[in-house]
C-alpha cells in the first residue's frame, strides 16, 4: 500500500502543488504545520516521502531545511521547481475597498510588500500558511480579510481572485527537494546531480583545493551555502550541488573530496530537474 506524502503547510499550499505536480494529481498528502512535523512523520513511518522547499530564487537559502536533512540523515532523491505567483484572495463579492487585513506567510507578504503600497488602509498579518489563512476565510467565512495564496487555494477554497501575480519580482521561483530516509531507487544512469556536504579546516585555500577538484572532474558547481557549526566557533560546513554529465567523474571527484574534507556526506543522488 502506497503512503501519503508529507508536506509543510496544507491542501491548496505550494508544496501540495509540487506534490502533484511530482507525483500525480491524486497524490494523498499528510499536512504538517512545520518542516520538523514533516520530518517527524517519515521517521516515524507514516509517509514515504516528504516534499520540502530548498531555496527561492528571491528569499535565497531555506538554511534550516539543510540541517533538517542532514542532522537526520535523510536523502534527497529528486527536486522540482515550481514558479511562484502570488494571488490576492477574498470572499466572493468583496472588493479590495472593503479589505481591512491581509494575513499570510512573513515570505510571501514580504514578496508582495510593494503591491500593498498603493492600499495603505490595509494592514499586513503574518500567518503560518497561505493555503490556511484561504481555508479559514472560507470555512469561517471572514469578511474584510484576504489571503495570499496560489490559484490552486482559490479553486479548493472556492475563493475570488481580487488580483493576480502580485509578487514584486514576476518570476520568482522555488527549488524543492523530495526527501526520504534513504535513496534506494535511483538508477545510476539516470543520475546527473548530487548534494553534497563537507566541512574543512579554517585554512587558507582549503576551499579553494575543493572548488579546483569540482572543476577538474568536469563537474558543474551549481550551489554552495555555508553554515556556522554551533559547537565550533568559526568553523563552517558547506552544502553543495553539482551537476556532471558522466557519473564516473562524479565518483572521481568524491573519492578525492572524502579524501581533503573532514565529516563528508552525501545527502542526495538524483536527476536534474533543470534538463
Amino acid at each position: 500500500m502506497t503512503k501519503p506524502i508529507a508536506i509543510q503547510g496544507i491542501k491548496g499550499s505550494f508544496h501540495h502543488e509540487v506534490a502533484q505536480l511530482y507525483f500525480n494529481e491524486k497524490a494523498e498528502v499528510v499536512e504538517c504545520m512545520s518542516f520538523d512535523g514533516t520530518v517527524d512523520s517519515l521517521l516515524k513511518g507514516d509517509t514515504d516521502f516528504i516534499v520540502m522547499a530548498l531555496e527561492n530564487s528571491i528569499a535565497g537559502s531555506i538554511i534550516p531545511n539543510y540541517a533538517l536533512i542532514d542532522t537526520h540523515n535523510l536523502s534527497i532523491v529528486g527536486e522540482h521547481y515550481l514558479d511562484i505567483q502570488h494571488n490576492l484572495l477574498a470572499l466572493k463579492g468583496q472588493s479590495i475597498s472593503e479589505i481591512k487585513e491581509v494575513h499570510s506567510h512573513p515570505m510571501a507578504l514580504l514578496q508582495c510588500k510593494i503591491f500593498f503600497k498603493d492600499y495603505p488602509h490595509i494592514k499586513l498579518v503574518e500567518a503560518k500558511d497561505t493555503a490556511d489563512v484561504a481555508k479559514q476565510i472560507s470555512e469561517q467565512n471572514l469578511k474584510g480579510i484576504a489571503a495570499i495564496a496560489s490559484k490552486n487555494a482559490a479553486q479548493l477554497y472556492t475563493l475570488n481572485i481580487l488580483a493576480e501575480s502580485i509578487q514584486t519580482i514576476k518570476h520568482n521561483e522555488t527549488r524543492f527537494a523530495i526527501v526520504k530516509r534513504e535513496n534506494l531507487e535511483i538508477k545510476r544512469k539516470t543520475i546527473n546531480k548530487a548534494s553534497l556536504k563537507f566541512e574543512l579546516d579554517h585554512k587558507r585555500g582549503s576551499l579553494a583545493t575543493i572548488l579546483n577538484v569540482v572543476s577538474d572532474c568536469k563537474l558543474n558547481l551549481t550551489k554552495i551555502q555555508s553554515l556556522p557549526k554551533l559547537e565550533t566557533l568559526w568553523k563552517y560546513a558547506f552544502f553543495v550541488d553539482v551537476t556532471f554529465k558522466d557519473y564516473k567523474d562524479y565518483e572521481k571527484a568524491l573519492s578525492i573530496m572524502q579524501l581533503m574534507a573532514e565529516n563528508f556526506k552525501v545527502l542526495g543522488e538524483y536527476k536534474n530537474a533543470r534538463l
